[in-house]
């Protein structure tokens, strides 16, 4: 009866806060609504290709950035219903068309990179083998004896061949992460090598060994082991290249993101600037925060404000720059009241920070004691009242939510932590006997952006924009930037700096004192 009830109240607080979200996710659905139709068009920001799989955690896009809202906005809400409309100029069917086309494009030119790479390893693999067969196969009558060290030759290039193919398979036969906008230089290069030196041994098979119909059998078996043998050196040369060289820092670059100024330093060794620009998105998403444009609409709205209080008269038709310069002036003649303005804003959000941090803080330890890990002899006792972890994230997640609630509006996180994954990670602590301050973890301290639901953060494409050739080397004083549709990081390369040590040698024997007593002193 008991877990009945708990089950009942569950999700009737479930339907409670589910129903305040979707309510507010509509009206803030209608009200971006209303200017676009005004206009016609929209900027390429506001171009919405696939809608989220999850609901926002009780708000939407639109009602973090207004700052004077009611903390009681759920309950207060009223829901707006009616016929929706959706328009889409020609520009976005044409960038919706481009993109198309260009996905096209790298998926045609992955795939032909990769039949390239697999015939070529077919022929590499077969052409041994053919050459040892061939003979059997064309003048088998006229072969001398295959004898003790011609047998012997058949196992090396058995084990050589599959050290071989285990050691390509390794090295070529990945997951490709990215799709670079260049050819990989130094992986055409080996392409091209391989292909140049096989054709040059099958060349040379054909003139000398197939014409002439050799009889020297063990000589021909020679010819196939030299060919598996400079294919191993080739393999060692492409790990030189493509693993070994790249791994000695030779310089240090610094990510800055445009948005915020965060930024980090990583060291890199000889890399081209594409597959330097892969590693550090790579590493932007494991070591930034994420992204979050909410945070900057404070100081945009602030900027506005001073500004929409400025007039400029134009008595005598004077040009734009007259009037620029006035604005400007204006603006500085204010600028002693607008610091003691940020300043007390500033002021005024940490306090309401830490306050609801506080509330969350004990709402959260106080819904963890209700929950108890029954040992394997207590799960006999009461069956009935027993729960799986699901079930009781579900029975304690009400008491709760409001303190969560408002404190991710307030840090304005609520966009990126729908209810199913706060549920899903309330059942992963309360499986794993995690504390409260750990489950908090994710919610009290901006976690880097893999953290994070994928659709939510994740870009699609980012853009290359270098003067150099993305295909060059990194070398000192370098600058190229990484552009998505929000932001971009722009990284700076700096050459690590040559440093010269030198040696002194103290002799042990040298460490002598003298204790010099003074009158003064007590000693």
């Amino acid at each position: 009866m008991s877990a009945a009830m708990d089950t009942e109240s569950t999700y009737s607080g479930y339907s409670h806060y589910s129903g305040h979200s979707k309510k507010a996710h509509r009206q803030g659905r209608d009200r971006h609504k209303s200017p676009r139709s005004k206009d016609g068009s929209r900027s390429e920001k506001s171009v919405t290709i696939q809608t989220p799989p999850a609901e926002p955690l009780l708000g939407n896009d639109a009602s973090r950035a207004e700052e004077g809202q009611d903390d009681n906005w759920g309950e207060t809400t009223t829901a707006i219903t009616g016929t929706s409309e959706h328009s889409i100029s020609q520009e976005d069917i044409a960038r919706i068309s481009k993109d198309l086309e260009d996905s096209v494009g790298l998926d045609c030119k992955r795939y032909l990179g990769l039949t390239v790479a697999a015939v070529l390893g077919l022929l590499v693999f077969l052409t041994p083998i053919a050459f040892i067969l061939l003979p059997q196969i064309l003048w088998r009558d006229d072969l001398e004896p295959c004898g003790t060290v011609c047998e012997g030759l058949f196992i090396s290039v058995a084990f050589k061949l599959l050290i071989l193919l285990i050691g390509t398979w390794a090295l070529f036969f990945r997951q490709p992460k990215a799709d670079l906008p260049r050819v990989f230089v130094f992986r055409a290069l080996l392409l091209v090598l391989i292909f140049l030196f096989v054709f040059s041994y099958w060349l040379f098979y054909g003139v000398r060994i197939l014409d002439s119909k050799d009889t020297n059998y063990q000589g021909i078996v020679q010819y196939a082991v030299s060919l598996v043998d400079a294919l191993l050196f080739i393999h060692y040369l492409a790990i030189v290249l493509l693993e070994l060289r790249q791994l000695q820092p030779m310089f240090t670059v610094k990510v800055v993101r445009s948005t915020d100024g965060e930024s980090r330093y990583y060291s890199l060794g000889h890399l081209s600037i594409q597959r330097a620009a892969l590693v550090v998105l790579e590493n932007y998403y494991r070591d930034f925060t994420v992204y979050n444009p909410a945070l900057l609409t404070a100081s945009k709205s602030r900027a506005a404000k001073h500004m929409a209080g400025l007039k400029v008269y134009n008595v005598d038709g004077n040009n734009a720059s007259g009037q620029s310069r006035a604005m400007i002036a204006a603006a500085a003649r204010r600028r002693d009241s607008s610091h003691n303005e940020l300043y007390y804003e500033e002021a005024d959000h940490e306090r309401r920070v830490r306050k609801r941090r506080a509330r969350l803080v004990v709402a959260v330890e106080e819904a963890f004691t209700h929950i108890k890990r029954l040992q394997a002899e207590e799960q006999q006792k009461a069956p009935g009242e027993m729960m799986d972890p699901r079930e009781a994230a579900q029975a304690i997640f009400p008491s709760m939510a409001r303190a969560l609630q408002k404190y991710l509006r307030t840090t304005r996180q609520q966009q990126y932590h729908s209810m199913e994954s706060i549920l899903q990670h309330l059942s992963f602590c309360i499986t794993n006997n995690m504390t409260p301050k750990a489950f908090l973890e994710r919610y009290l301290n901006p976690g880097p952006t893999l953290q994070y639901d994928r659709d939510r953060w994740f870009s699609k494409q980012w853009t290359l924009v270098s003067e150099e050739a993305v295909t060059s080397g990194l070398q000192d004083g370098i600058v190229f930037v990484l552009k998505c549709l929000d932001f971009s990081l722009v990284v700076n390369v700096k050459k690590i700096p040559f440093i010269k040590l030198s040696e002194e040698f103290i002799d042990p024997k040298s460490h002598k004192f003298v204790l010099r007593l003074q009158s003064e002193t007590s000693v």
